[in-house]
């Protein structure tokens, strides 16, 4: 499996991790979190194999998570639920995501890049 690198084309975090990637010569399959969002089975299994847990998937600093309040709501909210919520709007999901086979990368550190390429 190459690596999926799920992105928001005009955020500038995910411009460095993408920057950072075609420097290193890193394959990867390029998708705009916008136009493909995530589906549930996909944020179960990448949540999953990240090791984090569900509600680091979420993008806090969006207008959409502030407009919704989720912000509380996350607080009493199961996996599913924030599965459910997160699979709706790829606004909603923090970005950038490097998916590997084994691996799950939410945002971007480089150092956390550097270990896996």
């Amino acid at each position: 499996m190459s690596k999926i690198f799920v992105n928001y084309p005009k955020c500038s975090t995910c411009k460095r991790a993408e920057k950072f990637l075609k420097e290193n010569n890193v394959e990867f399959v390029n998708r705009n979190i916008v136009e493909e969002n995530p589906t549930a089975e996909e944020l179960s299994l990448w949540m999953d194999k990240s090791g984090l847990e569900p509600r680091k998937f979420f993008n806090t600093s969006g207008v959409l998570y502030r407009e919704m309040n989720l912000k509380d709501k996350i607080k009493t909210m199961s996996k599913e639920e924030m599965i459910e919520i997160l699979s709706t709007n790829g606004m909603l999901v923090k970005r950038p995501l490097l998916v590997t086979e084994d691996i799950v990368l939410v945002g971007f550190k480089e150092e956390n890049y550097k270990e896996i390429i």
